[in-house]
């Protein structure tokens, strides 16, 4: 029997135990997030996190920049966010503008500041088996879940399709410290359904709706779909859900699924950097 994994109730348990949290602090941490106008897709995560902040006590402010602000510009206001005692956490909400250097943004923020977990420094220490000040959101959000249905990682063969810094690759290494055998695929990989074929744990996230079809997994796989595409007006996740959830023993749905979680982890990492 297939078992949902149920991303949304966790996230409001997530949240309740942040709230109590946050009111035994003698200040609420702040979370600060910094986007550009033409963001649309952006500003709806946005208004999630903010929604998220109002449910657990934590402050949110929100600094919005025209589509063609200058480097300098948004640099600058890292740099004041950086030094304000009061904001405990920055997010760049991304993508942004193509004229600006994205790397380049996402390493002025502090890492002892880094809501998302992307800067290089707290990236490193994941690496390298050290306590960053953060992890990226989705891949801790992902084994937040693994953990909450109580699936034992040590062992498995898990199959990471996608490498991207932001969910790909931190969720490989998270796998491995808790002993799975990973294999990454990607865009370059031959011959994919003979890995999907073996393995026990699949995690996709490539953006490509329906990719991962039944005829790829085998009986009792544990699937976390990642992806969100719109197709005919309504959401899609990376995973032909009716055709893999019958052979699955776990599995993601879309929405409802990741998305809710990395917002839970995205409130988690700034309640923890404010301490």
């Amino acid at each position: 029997m297939t078992t949902i994994m149920d991303g949304k109730a966790l996230s409001e348990k997530i949240y309740e135990k942040i709230k109590s949290d946050v009111e035994k602090l003698d200040r609420k941490p702040t979370l600060a997030v910094i986007l550009t106008k033409d963001n649309e897709a952006g500003a709806v995560y946005v208004r999630n996190k903010q929604r998220a902040c109002e449910k657990t006590g934590i402050n949110s402010m929100t600094i919005e920049f025209e589509p063609n602000v200058t480097e300098n510009e948004m640099l600058s206001k890292i740099d004041e966010l950086n030094n304000a005692p009061e904001v405990d956490a920055i997010l760049v909400q991304l993508p942004v503008p193509n004229h600006l250097d994205t790397e380049k943004i996402l390493n002025r923020i502090s890492p002892d500041k880094d809501a998302d977990g992307f800067h290089y420094v707290n990236a490193g220490k994941m690496f390298t088996g050290q306590m960053p000040a953060s992890i990226a959101c989705t891949p801790k959000g992902i084994i937040r879940l693994l953990d909450e249905y109580k699936i034992k990682l040590e062992g498995l063969n898990a199959l990471v399709i996608g490498r991207s810094n932001i969910v790909g690759k931190p969720i490989a290494q998270l796998l491995l410290q808790r002993n799975a055998t990973v294999t990454m695929a990607h865009s370059k990989t031959k011959n994919l359904s003979e890995y999907t074929k073996m393995a026990d744990l699949i995690v996709v996230a490539i953006g490509k709706p329906k990719f991962l079809n039944g005829d790829m997994v085998k009986d009792g796989v544990v699937i976390i779909d990642v992806g969100i595409s719109r197709v005919d007006g309504k959401l899609s996740g990376d995973v032909d859900f009716d055709s893999v959830a019958p052979k699955a023993s776990f599995i993601t749905p879309v929405p409802k699924g990741v998305g809710p979680m990395t917002v839970a982890m995205l409130i988690q990492n700034t309640l923890e950097l404010s301490k």
